[in-house]
């Protein structure tokens, strides 16, 4: 099986691969006893790490999809969904969703919305029992995408987390009521004001982030002797990026820190070696010289957060918690 992640769609890796694999088992073209990659295999395939592969597999092993068989790999179980496939029904069930997704996709329903109006249903029609739905909101798309991926990394099957950007919530209809309807908003302090307002009587919840271990190991690696430009687009948070600088790469002793806007910038840069630049300001890097290092400061939610105030929120159940952290352990 060719397993294929969309990086363009607003639906977190892991959970297009999960789903995937549900797909293949629900309707049998991978049946009861069929071998699954390993996890190194199927990670290089999809182009994602061994971790978000190994979080995948515990995830259906624990709905008793998949089944880990010692020194021969991993296999569909014998389970229920894989029997189900089985049986003639299956197929018209097959064609009837993929009628359903034709038919939305038509109308100009994008595919996160989709997923969203199904599972909503789903809910309705099921009762209890069913994932919470997280959104994680920040102010850029793909660095709000990597910060709900760490979310859902963290939260295992307790809940899907979805990303979502505070221009987009503003602009679009259509994205402020999937916030609206969620379980659980996460975002930042500084735009935990914003967000309440745009989402009257939800749980908005604000983490704390702390720099990503790239971003720590690539500023401990730099040269002492390198002239480094540290870059923000918004001058509030300045200060607290020359800090972090600073701190991880306290053995570099030629630091200038400066604004997007800064009228000396386009100077300090020809004269540097690296640049360190805060998200959303990406553009200043084809101001640098070619041949300078150029270092995203890229951050993650802090996962003591997650563990404390996350997962409490979305369990049901004080087993629940104990499980979602053991998954993200």
């Amino acid at each position: 099986m060719k397993f294929h992640v969309d990086r363009k769609l607003a639906i977190p890796i892991r959970q297009q691969l999960r789903s995937a694999i549900e797909y293949e088992i629900s309707f049998g073209s991978l049946s009861a006893g069929s071998p699954l990659p390993s996890v190194r295999e199927l990670a290089e395939q999809a182009g994602v790490a061994p971790m978000t592969i190994s979080n995948v597999y515990a995830e259906l092993k624990a709905k008793g999809m998949i089944e880990g068989r010692s020194g021969s790999g991993t296999f569909v179980a014998n389970g229920p969904l894989a029997n189900a496939a089985r049986r003639q029904a299956a197929g018209d069930l097959r064609h009837r969703i993929d009628a359903l997704i034709d038919h939305a996709l038509g109308l100009g329903i994008g595919p996160t919305d989709v997923m969203a109006i199904v599972n909503a249903r789903v809910a309705y029609r099921a009762g209890s029992g069913v994932q919470k739905r997280i959104v994680m909101i920040g102010l850029f798309a793909d660095a709000t995408a990597s910060y709900a991926d760490c979310v859902a990394n963290q939260v295992g099957h307790l809940a899907t987390v979805e990303p979502a950007t505070l221009g987009a919530i503003r602009g679009e209809e259509a994205a402020l009521a999937r916030v609206r309807a969620a379980d659980l908003v996460l975002t930042f302090a500084n735009l935990q004001g914003d967000v309440e307002a745009l989402v009257p009587g939800g749980t908005v919840l604000s983490l704390r982030f702390i720099p990503s271990e790239a971003t720590r190991m690539a500023l401990a690696s730099l040269d002492p002797m390198a002239r480094v430009a540290v870059v923000s687009r918004f001058p509030d948070f300045l200060p607290i990026l020359t800090l972090g600088v600073r701190r991880f790469a306290a053995h570099v002793q030629s630091f200038a820190a400066l604004n997007m806007d800064d009228p000396d910038l386009a100077a300090v840069l020809a004269g540097c070696d690296v640049l360190v630049l805060a998200t959303g300001a990406d553009a200043v890097a084809q101001m640098a010289r070619q041949d300078a290092s150029k270092i995203e400061y890229r951050h993650i939610p802090d996962p003591g957060d997650i563990d404390r105030q996350v997962i409490p929120l979305i369990s049901d159940t004080a087993e629940a918690v104990e499980r979602g952290r053991k998954e993200a352990s």
